[in-house]
């Protein structure tokens, strides 16, 4: 790593030189990002996986400039045009942009106006011109007329001369990068609907006639215009004021009033549109494109975190119900750790006597299999459901919870669930997925592929390589803050351990089938494979419950149990009473026991595993309740204060969950009565909050509504219309 890298990242991120490296060795050891901040917090000053993953960004970044770098250089050499000065000019580029500028006048090229100018001999001619030193460029242009070359005539010479000085114009550096400033600082993006194409993209009539700065445009609003042009229904340009950019132009490049100058005029005038401003307007978009791209995937990454680490029940025998009208209601009974026990169908509203029948099998199912909770799909006909579950004579105080089934049709087609449903329908798999996301979220929607969890904003739009390891990450961030079972993990929760991935999370699937539980975390080291790095990577995540040794249960690595018997040694007890007692826990002194590889952090980390062993990061479980007389969006009126459940946080508000099939929209202007700026300051995913109807379009099943205290529907008193 150059020593500069390590500086420019160091300053980006907020930390030291010195940290960066730590980082980097530690990447390029095979390091993963959960292992470096929970085990390797001594080495790294206590860095979070945030500003890990910022460096981490940030090298791979500079690795991938100083890749181009060296194939601009190597193209450069070959072609024998690499002075020092043109070396000390790519050495120091410090953006891409910047470097490609630099090698654009040496870029291999298709043939241009200016490439057919130069072969008929009049480059020479578009120097003198652009030195603007000669007093008659028609007299000057006079030497190069040759009808053998193709040029008949001076105006034929002075036209070539000025598409080579059009191409110099557009290649010259400081010309670009200004420019390029001067696009971003006050270019205006433009959208306008395609003639003919009103109807059928109606969908994008806000952006029929639209425009704003692009350096305020918000990401959502960029993708959106994008898409509209993929479809083709609009067409987008970016463009600061012509006048500013050829008035730029001028000073750069007209040095006087003469002929020669009133030549360059016209080559700006001519170069401007052709040629810089559709090069500059690119890398302009490409730039508002990649930064719509980053707050979308930032926004998708922080809304899937708050849905993976939403609180689970925890195990309890479940009777799931996936609601439907024709084709009936499909229950499964799971035990506490999701096991299939049963299914049935049954079928409600189409008679008394299918309702009695209905009836009596959910309660002979619940007395037979002693289910404890219920958990019902959020998807059609669940209001329904809901309400007549609970007119039945159900066990004190058993919940009926409403589970959010988004992507639950996706895991029920997919392969994964017909390999561990091989015999069952997908009638029979979505509700299974509905009832284990009661149980733990987490391990239930790691089968899911991310996208289709439905938390995203424009996620189609974004670049999808970038989205799946964005969301990959955070999947396995996630997975690796709670820890995992080992015993009773699927393939897929193991796939995202650190250091596992999908073909050890197979192979220890495999040895767990073919000899029984794991005994201990010394076992892992038995499955085919699994060597000393992956086994340093995964063991701290990987949970033992019942084990010899207690630790085998908790977040304290292997690689420390050292110091946890020490302790208990030094205590005069075991481990396992230094983790039962708090008194004997109070008495270490942690500075006793730090050493060259152990710090502070990781024995303060030590000492809350040992209270608390294996603890679960989620808060603790509590259903939502809907509104028991609303449960269509024709029962909705304005003024309505209703319960709901945050499902989605996008940058222009949040999409809320008031039990009526349809989730509504509580614009960022709408969510507090003090101004907001992001609307994941005010509200999270599976935050429960209090909601006010403002307005209801049944026809395009739209549902306005409202945080503020003081919310009104609009023309009431106390609204702002």
């Amino acid at each position: 790593m150059l020593e500069t890298h390590g500086t420019t990242i160091a300053n980006q991120a907020g930390v030291t030189p010195r940290q960066v490296e730590a980082v980097r060795s530690l990447l390029d050891a095979g390091a993963t990002i959960p292992f470096i901040a929970r085990y390797r917090k001594e080495k790294t000053g206590s860095l979070d996986e945030v500003v890990l993953s910022e460096i981490r960004d940030g090298l791979a970044r500079l690795a991938a400039l100083d890749s181009r770098r060296q194939a601009i250089l190597d193209s450069l050499e070959e072609q024998g045009v690499l002075t020092a000065e043109l070396r000390s000019s790519v050495e120091s580029a410090a953006t891409l942009a910047a470097l490609e500028d630099i090698y654009l006048p040496y870029r291999p090229k298709r043939r241009t106006r200016a490439t057919m100018a130069k072969e008929k001999g009049l480059e020479p001619l578009a120097g003198l011109i652009l030195g603007q030193e000669v007093a008659d460029p028609s007299h000057e242009a006079l030497a190069f007329v040759n009808m053998e070359k193709g040029v008949a005539s001076v105006e034929d010479a002075l036209a070539g001369a000025r598409d080579i000085i059009a191409e110099w114009v557009n290649e010259n550096t400081q010309a670009r990068q200004s420019m390029r400033r001067l696009f971003y600082q006050e270019g205006i993006i433009q959208s306008s609907v395609i003639k003919g194409k009103e109807g059928k993209g109606i969908k994008y009539s806000n952006y029929f006639d639209w425009q704003e700065p692009v350096a305020r445009v918000p990401s959502h609003r960029v993708l959106a215009m994008l898409r509209g042009e993929n479809d083709g229904f609009l067409k987008i340009t970016v463009r600061p004021p012509q006048e500013k950019a050829l008035s730029f132009l001028h000073r750069h490049f007209v040095k006087g009033t003469g002929a020669a100058s009133a030549q360059v005029v016209l080559v700006v005038e001519d170069s401007y549109p052709r040629l810089l401003a559709p090069s500059i307007e690119t890398d302009i978009r490409q730039q508002a494109k990649e930064h719509a791209d980053d707050e979308a995937l930032r926004v998708f990454a922080r809304n899937l975190r708050e849905t993976l680490m939403a609180p689970p029940m925890g195990p309890r025998a479940v009777l799931a119900i996936d609601p439907g009208y024709r084709t009936g209601c499909k229950l499964v009974c799971l035990d506490p750790q999701g096991k299939l026990l049963a299914n049935a169908v049954i079928y409600l509203g189409q008679s008394a006597a299918r309702s009695r029948e209905a009836s009596q099998t959910i309660l002979d199912l619940i007395q037979r299999f002693h289910i404890e909770a219920i958990a019902i799909g959020n998807g059609t006909a669940s209001r329904e459901t809901e309400e007549f579950i609970r007119g039945l004579s159900l066990p004190d105080k058993m919940p009926v919870v409403m589970v959010n089934e988004s992507g639950a049709s996706i895991y029920s087609a997919s392969a994964v669930a017909r390999e561990e449903f091989p015999d069952q329908d997908i009638t029979v798999r979505g509700a299974v997925s509905i009832g284990r996301r009661l149980l733990d979220p987490l391990a239930e929607l790691v089968k899911i592929d991310p996208k289709s969890i439905g938390v995203g904003q424009y996620q189609h739009d974004v670049d999808q390589g970038r989205l799946k390891s964005n969301l990959d990450e955070t999947v396995m961030s996630c997975v690796n803050e709670v820890g995992v079972q080992v015993n009773t993990a699927s393939q897929q929760l193991l796939t995202y351990v650190s250091g596992l991935g999908p073909t050890l999370a197979k192979n220890v699937i495999a040895h767990r089938n073919e000899n029984g539980p794991f005994r201990s975390r010394a076992d892992l080291k038995k499955v085919p494979r699994l060597g000393p790095k992956a086994f340093e990577l995964a063991a701290g995540f990987l949970r033992i419950d019942h084990a010899s040794n207690p630790l085998d249960a908790s977040a304290v690595h292997p690689e420390s149990y050292h110091i946890v018997d020490r302790m208990a040694r030094d205590m005069g007890c075991r481990v396992a009473d230094l983790i039962r007692r708090d008194d004997l826990r109070h008495r270490i002194n942690l500075e006793s026991y730090t050493g060259e590889e152990y710090g502070l952090p990781t024995l303060q980390d030590i000492m809350i595993e040992l209270a608390k062993p294996g603890r679960d990061p989620r808060e603790q479980f509590e259903a939502v309740a809907f509104s028991a007389d609303i449960r269509t969006i024709d029962r909705l009126t304005p003024g309505m204060k209703l319960a709901g459940i945050v499902t989605n946080v996008t940058n222009f508000g949040a999409f809320i969950d008031i039990g009526v099939h349809q989730d509504g929209l509580v614009h960022i202007s709408e969510l507090s009565d003090k101004f907001v700026k992001n609307p994941a300051d005010v509200v999270s995913v599976n935050q429960k909050v209090t909601v006010t109807v403002l307005t209801i379009d049944p026809e395009r099943k739209r549902i306005s509504l409202s945080m503020r205290p003081d919310a009104s529907p609009p023309g009431q008193p106390g609204s702002d219309t």
